[in-house]
């Protein structure tokens, strides 16, 4: 049996993580400091390039903020600054942005993949407001949001994507931004890293358990995808360990057991703290920004 090479059981949602720096055709790659934090932006220019890194044609940006859940508010106030001008630069690009609907991906109930509801709750949403008080809504500064969490198919018995759709067509917004807990290959970016990218996403498929796409072509809107990691492939883990080692080639014996592991996925020890002020951040920079009073 020939050895298999160990970069294939690398998995990872993060273009960061799968990103070719040196000068790859179709690809642009730019890294800058924002007051302590890491701002990493990729330009995935054509088909080749999408090649390269495995990802469509479309702009990648990923923010590192560090460890949340040990902010003080002074930390807390700049990372939310700094992820609402990123987002509002990116879907100011994607949309007009008078009517937005943001959808919280993820099974509220496990605590890894509850980062999409969780910033569903923190959301201020005024659609209602606007067709029942015009004034008020105007007063707010806000741009017309609406938001649900649909759940996932194995509590629904319906794929997301058939959800989001009705939403889309009853809503009828400019810009659908979709939120979801993302796989990382370091444990290092585990709550501490927020990718945002106007290419959609296909819900799951960091833990091998993808959905259909929800994107601009399945919904006729554009879809800003905003995601953070808060698991690890247990294979990734290995993976990585092997190659810091010095080995990129894996014996059948090896095989077999990554093979039997690689539905294990690790999280971390203060997972549900981390998650929760992850989401309440996320939250609060949506909120920041869809502004319309500046």
């Amino acid at each position: 049996m020939t050895p298999r090479n160990a970069n294939e059981y690398v998995t990872t949602d993060l273009a960061i993580e799968s990103v070719v720096k040196d000068k790859a055709k179709g690809i642009e790659y730019e890294e800058r400091d924002e007051g302590g934090f890491s701002v990493a932006v990729m330009r995935v220019k054509d088909g080749r390039g999408a090649e390269t890194v495995g990802r469509p044609v479309g702009n990648y940006v990923t923010v590192t903020i560090g460890r949340p859940w040990l902010f003080d508010d002074e930390q807390t106030e700049k990372a939310e600054e700094l992820l609402s001008r990123e987002i509002s630069a990116l879907a100011k690009k994607m949309s007009p942005c008078g009517s937005v609907l943001v959808v919280g991906l993820g099974n509220r109930g496990l605590t890894a993949d509850s980062l999409g509801p969780g910033v569903t709750d923190g959301l201020l949403v005024t659609r209602h407001i606007k067709y029942r008080d015009e004034d008020l809504f105007r007063s707010l500064g806000q741009a017309e949001m609406s938001s649900f969490s649909p759940g996932v198919l194995g509590q629904t018995g319906i794929e997301t994507l058939e959800l989001v759709r009705g939403a889309v067509e009853r809503v009828k917004p400019d810009l659908v931004v979709a939120v979801d807990a993302l796989a990382a290959r370091g444990v290092d970016r585990l709550a501490t890293t927020v990718q945002l990218c106007d290419t959609g996403l296909s819900p799951g498929s960091g833990v091998g358990n993808t959905r259909e796409a929800i994107n601009q072509s399945s919904l006729g809107v554009p879809v800003l995808a905003v995601g953070a990691p808060t698991v690890v492939n247990s294979a990734t883990l290995v993976r990585d360990a092997l190659s810091l080692a010095g080995t990129e080639e894996i014996s059948p014996e090896l095989e077999a057991v990554l093979e039997n592991g690689r539905s294990f996925f690790v999280s971390l020890k203060e997972s549900d703290v981390a998650v929760t002020e992850l989401s309440r951040i996320i939250s609060r920079a949506i909120n920041r920004a869809f502004r319309t009073d500046g």
